[in-house]
């Protein structure tokens, strides 16, 4: 079985240097106090000179052969699989170059796990000699297993078997200077993460309007490591977002049921029953308007929704649980979806390019399901999505529009819930602590 362990790190990007990307402050929270250094320097009064004496001594010191000693040393290479990666080329890219090796790898059956095994992202170890011998090989063929290939006196065997994996939550804070992804890149925060992040306060934050430089967010998320390498980023386990000086922080709590979601500190759900926006990353190029001049009919009209600009082919999502009233062309809407809501609600979406795979009148779409792909189709000048919000038939501009409540937890489940996420709260309260004091 694999032995999981949950190991908590604080990490902190630097601010005062920008080119150093990758540094990283690295806190063991658990045993570890936080001291401050202070160095304070002065000048001595002028004194009296004094005469010293000073002999040269010049000996001819004898260096190690570093360069030589280094380069002879069996090293350790971490990669992942490319999208148009072949067993060929993979193998030349970690530099496994014996012929051995490379024979072996194509052709013994219980190898074969690498080479039918491909999938873009997966992580491979490889340890290997300066002239390319393969001394060892770990794949991960998915999060539990892993194809383990060594190198012996005979050649060389392979064996699939459990990963010895350590589950650790990863701390880490960022500051938004352009775009959210530009801020988790200079963090090194795996994109999974941002996404996360932004859906987590999709009902909050509007990550394509309402995003200021100076934003900054914490964030504690689970990672799976392998011999110190990460197979996996996993969920966000409590987080903070201060967008235009209000902070919004979420929890991840899972009930007796087994369904998890994220809440306040003080347990009201964050899954609104609507989604702010039906993508998650565009801008707007056109606002909800009573009077706007159609740039194709070349007349004032009213626009009684919001344009996404997107590229073709983004994905466009249900903003609430709904019936698919229709699907099809209409009009200037060009390829069109209609979603029926509780209360009353409709939500439009138009100008796609394409359908989702299936998505038929009549059939249930769950929240944040997707129902199409941003396109130019109907009267648009450019790619992008037409979106409508209307109650009981009555447009509403959807950037403004009070959106309905999820249902929040009963009094009986509150004890569980602070038992629960208390540990999280608290290592969320610590970095944001060091965030603050780091930034001062």
């Amino acid at each position: 079985m694999p032995v999981q362990k949950k190991t908590p790190i604080l990490s902190q990007k630097p601010v005062s240097n920008p080119g150093n990307r990758r540094l990283r402050w690295l806190l063991a929270i658990s045993s570890v106090p936080l001291f401050g250094i202070v160095a304070a320097f002065g000048i001595a009064p002028q004194t009296a000179p004094i005469n010293v004496q000073i002999t040269e001594v010049v000996q001819n010191l004898e260096l190690p052969e570093v360069q030589e000693v280094a380069s002879t040393q069996p090293m350790w290479q971490a990669d992942q699989i490319r999208r148009d990666d072949t067993l060929d080329t993979l193998l030349t890219r970690v530099n496994i170059r014996n012929p051995e090796a490379v024979a072996y790898l194509h052709q013994a059956r219980e190898a074969n796990g690498l080479a039918t095994q491909l999938r873009p992202g997966r992580t491979i170890l490889t340890k290997t000699t300066a002239d390319g011998t393969l001394l060892e090989l770990q794949f991960l063929i998915d999060s539990n297993h892993g194809l383990f290939v060594s190198k012996t006196d005979n050649g060389y065997t392979a064996e699939e078997k459990p990963l010895l994996v350590e589950t650790r939550s990863i701390m880490k804070s960022a500051e938004i200077q352009s775009s959210l992804f530009a801020a988790t890149d200079a963090a090194d925060i795996p994109d999974q993460i941002a996404l996360q992040l932004a859906n987590i306060f999709s009902s909050e934050i509007d990550f394509n309007l309402d995003l200021r430089k100076g934003d900054r967010f914490n964030v504690v998320y689970e990672a799976a490591f392998s011999n110190g390498e990460l197979i996996k980023t996993g969920r966000i386990l409590s987080t903070e977002f201060v967008n235009a000086g209000k902070a919004y922080s979420a929890v991840l709590y899972r009930d007796a049921q087994g369904h998890e979601n994220y809440y306040t500190p003080d347990g009201k759900s964050l899954q609104k029953a609507f989604l702010r926006s039906p993508l998650e990353f565009s801008r707007i190029s056109s606002g909800f308007s009573l009077a706007r001049f159609h740039p194709i009919l070349n007349t004032w009209r009213a626009h009684k929704g919001v344009d996404y600009a997107a590229p073709i082919g983004t994905q466009v999502k249900a903003v609430a649980d709904a019936t698919v009233a229709f699907v099809g062309k209409q009009n200037g809407y060009g390829n069109v979806v209609m979603l029926q809501h509780a209360g009353g609600i409709t939500t439009v979406y138009g100008h796609l390019s394409r359908f989702a795979a299936g998505l038929s009148k009549g059939q249930r779409v769950p929240q944040g399901n997707p129902i199409g792909y941003v396109g130019m189709s109907g009267m648009a000048t450019g790619p992008h999505l037409h979106y409508e919000f209307r109650v009981h038939g009555e447009h509403r501009d959807p950037l403004k529009v009070a959106l309905p409540t999820a249902v929040p937890l009963n009094s009986a489940t509150m004890a569980d819930f602070r038992k629960q996420t208390q540990p999280l709260l608290t290592q969320l309260d610590l970095l944001r602590k060091t965030s603050i004091a780091s930034a001062e």
